[in-house]
């Protein structure tokens, strides 16, 4: 069921992740998996497969959003194109691993990578701890497997790579524009691929709620999309004007209370 104050909050709040994935380099996905569990909850969806449902429907949004992002800092000349063509084929086949694995993990034990993930990676951006630079890429083998990690990763918290391919760039001592710009290029292959892999993992799934495509929520999909590609430029002129340190802190802030919220629900509290 549908009400005015859910389109409302929706679009409001998938604005914001639209405004920090332009921002920050992110997909967006740590708030937009959270948005998805949530509107699943005040419509009455009971599924075990409601995770399933939450980052499929958030690879979906990223379709949309992380093209825009990667558009608006091609734009700016902020993308290293030579990265992305090295990193991407370990990405996608990570990502098409872990997705089609995804259907036989239980939803429970999807939440809780994504509530421990979140939490780590609100401490460490609260904090701003920094990996070390190291002076240079490593090379094919270990990029590729560098990417197949992400991709792996991404695939089971519904996130567009951001939060993983950041700070492995600036480890290798990629300058930070570049960094966020390189990592919103990598957002869209990891999100076609992600949506693509779990509408086919849940395609043939039975007893799916009403309005779903495989495991993913096309309608709520829409609407949220609607939000981030109206935000995601704003957030890449942003980020070219103003030093992201304040915003980030803010981020990490509302990675813990996510966290916090879902690990709530998690324990049935």
């Amino acid at each position: 069921m549908w009400t005015v104050e859910i389109v409302v909050s929706v679009l409001a709040v998938s604005a914001f992740a639209g405004l920090l994935a332009g921002l920050l380099g992110i997909g967006g996905g740590l708030i937009l998996v959270p948005i998805v569990l949530w509107v699943l909850h005040l419509q009455g969806v009971d599924s075990p497969y409601a995770q399933h449902i939450a980052v499929g429907t958030s690879f979906l949004v990223m379709v949309c959003t992380s093209f825009s992002s990667a558009r608006a800092q091609h734009k700016k000349g902020a993308v290293r194109w030579d990265i992305v063509r090295r990193i991407v084929p370990g990405l996608l086949i990570g990502v098409a691993v872990g997705s089609l694995l995804a259907r036989w993990i239980p939803s429970r034990h999807l939440q809780l990578v994504f509530i421990v993930f979140a939490a780590v990676a609100g401490v460490q951006t609260l904090l701003q701890l920094k990996p070390k630079a190291a002076r240079q890429l490593p090379g094919p083998a270990g990029i590729s497997g560098a990417g197949g990690v992400i991709g792996l990763l991404s695939s089971w918290i519904g996130i567009g790579g951001g939060t993983l391919s950041m700070p492995f760039m600036l480890y290798c001592n990629v300058p930070v524009r570049e960094v966020v710009g390189t990592s919103a290029a990598l957002g869209w292959p990891i999100a076609v691929t992600g949506a693509v892999t779990y509408l086919v993992a849940g395609w043939s799934t039975p007893d799916l709620p009403d309005g779903m495509l495989g495991f993913t929520y096309p309608l709520l999909a829409a609407l949220m999309a609607v939000g981030t590609v109206t935000m995601a430029p704003q957030g890449v002129k942003l980020s070219h004007k103003l030093p992201p340190e304040r915003l980030k802190q803010l981020l990490g802030i509302l990675l813990l209370i996510l966290s916090a919220n879902m690990l709530y629900r998690w324990l049935g509290l």
